[in-house]
C-alpha cells in the first residue's frame, strides 16, 4: 500500500475569482499582510502499489484523466 499526495493549483496568468474572494475576506477580518491568495485542490489518494514509479505513472494519468484540467491547472505529485 502506498500514499501520494497530488496538489493541483490554477496555472499563473489564470484568472482565480475564488482565491480574491478568500483574499478579499481575509483583509476584511483584518488579515492586512496578505499580498495575494490563489486557490487550488489537495488530493490524498491510497494505492495498491509497491512500485513508486508505477504509482506515479498512474497518478500522473489520473491527473490528466480527471483531476485536473490540464489546460488551465498544474499538478505536482508526491509519494508519501
Amino acid at each position: 500500500m502506498m500514499k501520494a499526495r497530488v496538489t493541483v493549483t490554477l496555472k499563473n496568468g489564470v484568472l482565480d475569482p475564488q482565491g480574491k474572494a478568500i483574499e478579499g475576506a481575509l483583509g476584511g477580518l483584518g488579515f492586512d499582510s496578505i499580498a495575494a491568495v490563489r486557490q487550488g485542490k489537495v488530493f490524498d489518494v491510497e494505492l495498491a502499489h509497491t512500485d513508486a514509479g508505477a504509482a506515479k505513472a498512474d497518478l500522473e494519468q489520473m491527473c490528466e484523466k480527471l483531476l485536473a484540467n490540464t489546460v488551465i491547472e498544474n499538478f505536482a505529485i508526491e509519494i508519501v
